[in-house]
């Protein structure tokens, strides 16, 4: 860059000092010391541009690592939601399934029916947790940063939509046994007539 602008320089100051020809009135006359101050001024332009060039760049690869380094971050934030989805899943069902299964309101027939579903769901949650493993950690898929995120968002919101369906799962048993609580209570009074 800088053998450039130096030869530049040269062709300039060579330009400038040739005669212009034979049939001229008369010679120009040039003040070499500004043309040499202006010389060095087009070097100095030139050491400014290699620099500016040079900071772009630099700028432009810290972008880039910022910009992993976000993707890296919502990736994690996502894997944390989803996470934290399965656990709340697992307790749920942990928790709501035995109230449910020690009801006296719940038949014998509905209890491994009630039993395969929660577990379908569990079973549904760990397969995802072990898929997102396997894309995060495994090179095989070649998956881009956006191409991976997308992923992790689906199946984080596949976690949620499971949660959602354990509540609404739970909530229908706990009125079913409500119901037949209360009609044991009705079919188990007596009447004052």
């Amino acid at each position: 860059m800088k053998q450039k602008i130096k030869t530049l320089g040269i062709a300039l100051a060579f330009a400038f000092l040739m005669p212009a020809g034979a049939t001229c009135q008369g010679m120009p006359v040039y003040d070499n010391v500004n043309f040499i101050s202006f010389a060095k001024q087009l070097l100095e332009a030139g050491k400014q541009t290699s620099n500016i060039i040079k900071t772009m760049k630099f700028l432009k690869q810290q972008k880039e690592n910022i910009e992993k380094v976000s993707d890296v971050i919502q990736q994690l934030k996502a894997i944390q939601k989803l996470v934290r989805n399965n656990e709340r899943l697992y307790n749920m069902v942990k928790d709501d399934l035995r109230d449910i299964l020690n009801s006296p309101y719940i038949k014998i027939d509905e209890v491994e029916r009630v039993s395969e579903s929660f577990n379908a769901i569990i079973e549904n949650s760990m397969a995802d947790l072990e898929f997102i493993n396997e894309v995060l950690s495994s090179d095989h898929l070649k998956l881009t940063d956006a191409e991976r995120m997308k992923v992790i968002r689906e199946r984080e919101q596949q976690s949620q939509e499971m949660v959602t369906e354990i509540k609404r799962k739970t909530q229908r048993y706990r009125d079913i046994i409500a119901f037949r609580e209360m009609q044991a209570v009705i079919n188990g009074r007596k009447a004052n007539y």
